[in-house]
């Protein structure tokens, strides 16, 4: 699947009385003939910005259309226009609110690749209603229902911006709780899985390794790996009442050892006085079953609701994904309407095609959209002032004497 398209609208002029239906024909005629030829790697779909019904049979993939030229239809209505004034306004805003709307569908894709790959399942294709989104975008009919193609046009953009505003903001809610528990989960790894000297002991030490009566107590010594000589040799030493051999080494990782240490009550802040001057930490613990029972059940129940709020966002993120997609190529036909009448005046008269040129092939595929364009057109947007006027047209639109802009699914 392709994950780079370019939406253009090219200018349609009609000659000797012909209508525009057929001037349109004849021209998506001459730009297969030229894609065929020069650049037949390049799939190609018309778009049908104002198609009446008769023209609906032209747009269906004939049986014997090569593959790369499979002709659909991306329905376009026939929108209100209205001012100038209004439209050149509108324009100003378009090329911000697509860098929103495009960005929030990319926030979301990339989420949904996060949580896949931490729930270890295969990426799967992103659908829209059922249908993958490069189908989608080659398909797409617009949908009235949820924009009245009698609104104003400021209307229709800026319900599309506040639909897509809110599922970002939900998206940072529930992002933020997901990751909220994923951060207590990862504060707890790290208690159980760093050093000897932070981490938590508790799984390390059995009832037998403890001795806790009314004189004597156990202690538990981090000892640093290349001094457990010394502490063999010294630790019975450190204070008067140390029992005898009562060091044994429970556990050792990279930097350090654990060892108990039984001794006294009465001596123990002595003890633990002389076992930092010879550089040994003496790690306060209290061995108790409940409260590391209670632990164990924390982190089980913490795994429960990472894994629970995982699926939750997961499918959130699918339906808002299709939702913003939708949006976002509703907006996508905005701009084609909306820089077409810019570009080429009333009544609209214009072809509106989306391709997907591989990198090597872009280079001629400009130059085939260039020259269909005719010689006066090209000449005008080849000015001094073309950067400028294309600017106003949209700014992020590329200068050239057609409407073109590009669509990146990632």
């Amino acid at each position: 699947m392709a994950t780079r398209y370019w939406i253009a609208a090219l200018p349609v002029q009609s000659a000797d009385g012909s209508s525009i239906a057929a001037a349109k024909t004849a021209l998506w005629a001459r730009l297969q003939d030229s894609i065929s030829r020069h650049s037949f790697d390049t799939p190609l779909y018309r778009v049908s910005p104002l198609s009446p019904p008769s023209l609906d049979r032209l747009l269906l993939a004939s049986p014997d259309s090569p593959p790369a030229l499979a002709r659909v239809q991306f329905t376009v209505p026939d929108l209100r226009p209205g001012t100038l004034d209004s439209l050149l306004a509108l324009s100003d805003d378009l090329v911000k609110s697509n860098i929103f709307i495009e960005g929030v569908s990319h926030k979301i894709r990339r989420q949904i690749e996060d949580l896949e790959r931490a729930g270890g399942v295969e990426s799967g294709t992103l659908t829209v209603d059922g249908v993958p989104v490069d189908s989608y975008l080659t398909r797409f009919v617009w949908d009235e229902g949820k924009y009245p193609v009698n609104a104003p046009l400021k209307e229709t953009v800026a319900s599309i911006q506040s639909q897509v505003a809110k599922i970002e903001d939900d998206m940072k809610v529930r992002v933020a709780e997901y990751s909220n528990v994923k951060s207590q989960l990862g504060a707890i790894n790290r208690k159980q899985t760093g050093s000897l000297a932070v981490r938590d002991l508790s799984n390390l030490i059995k009832p037998e390794d403890m001795v806790t009566t009314e004189h004597l107590v156990t202690l538990l010594s981090i000892v640093p790996k290349y001094s457990q000589k010394d502490w063999l040799a010294s630790y019975e030493s450190l204070d008067t009442f140390v029992v005898p051999r009562s060091s044994k080494k429970l556990y050792e990782d990279n930097e350090y050892a654990l060892y108990t240490v039984t001794l006294f009550a009465k001596v123990v802040d002595n003890f633990k006085v002389h076992a930092r001057e010879k550089g040994f930490q003496i790690r306060d613990f209290e061995y108790s079953p409940e409260a590391q029972e209670s632990r164990k059940q924390e982190l089980e129940k913490l795994l429960q609701d990472q894994e629970l709020m995982r699926t939750s966002l997961l499918q959130w993120c699918y339906a808002s994904y299709s939702e913003v997609f939708s949006s976002w190529m509703h907006f996508c036909a905005v701009r084609v309407f909306v820089e077409s009448i810019l570009r080429y005046g009333l009544p609209a008269r214009f072809l509106s095609v989306v391709l997907a040129p591989s990198t090597k092939s872009e280079k001629k595929v400009r130059s085939i959209l260039d020259g269909l364009c005719g010689n006066a057109n090209s000449s005008y947007w080849r000015s001094e002032d073309d950067v400028g006027i294309a600017a106003g047209l949209g700014g992020e639109t590329e200068s050239h004497p057609y409407v073109s802009f590009t669509i990146n699914f990632v």
